[in-house]
């Protein structure tokens, strides 16, 4: 039979070949406007979650459907900025107001002991802030690890007693 077309692509085809086409240029868009790469990976993760999402509203004609995908990244990235400058504002805000606040005896122990808990092997770290921190019971710890409940218990007693060693020659 001659003459016989093609089915149109669905919407999710002609969606997989515009990004299949346009992912690259999308991504040297953000790259040139943001300073780091990572971001700009995120940005283009946002314009095509976007894009597919909304996969109904592409263009037919195809130079209106690779305008239509950067007017959706000018929006993804004027977007970003925003919430990186309210996130950036809000940090620099809390900053100068805890800075503003008189530390206290509490506070300088308490980075005493954070500092004291880094000198402990990793998993006796995380003992410690589960059962200190968290409010875990030690067999709930050992259960949260994956750990034998009686490791955790002669683990546990050998982290206190060298946070306990430590504590007190920082303070002599």
């Amino acid at each position: 039979m001659t003459g016989a077309s093609e089915p149109a692509p669905t919407n999710d085809q002609r969606v997989a070949q515009l990004v299949k086409d346009h992912a690259g240029a999308l991504l040297d868009y953000f790259v040139r406007r943001v300073p780091d790469r990572e971001d700009a990976a995120d940005l283009l993760g946002e314009t095509l979650v976007v894009v597919w999402r909304k996969a109904r509203s592409v263009p037919s004609e195809a130079v209106e459907a690779r305008m239509w995908m950067f007017g959706i990244a000018r929006r993804v990235l004027s977007q970003g900025r925003r919430s990186h400058a309210r996130r950036h504002a809000l940090a620099n805000k809390l900053a100068r107001h805890l800075a503003e606040l008189p530390r206290t005896e509490e506070q300088d122990h308490a980075a005493d002991v954070r500092a004291a808990i880094t000198q402990l092997q990793v998993i006796d770290q995380e003992i410690i802030r589960l059962v200190y921190w968290d409010g875990f019971t030690l067999v709930e710890a050992a259960r949260h690890l994956g750990m034998n409940a009686a490791t955790v218990r002669s683990r546990h007693a050998r982290a206190r007693s060298l946070l306990q060693t430590l504590l007190h020659t920082e303070r002599v």
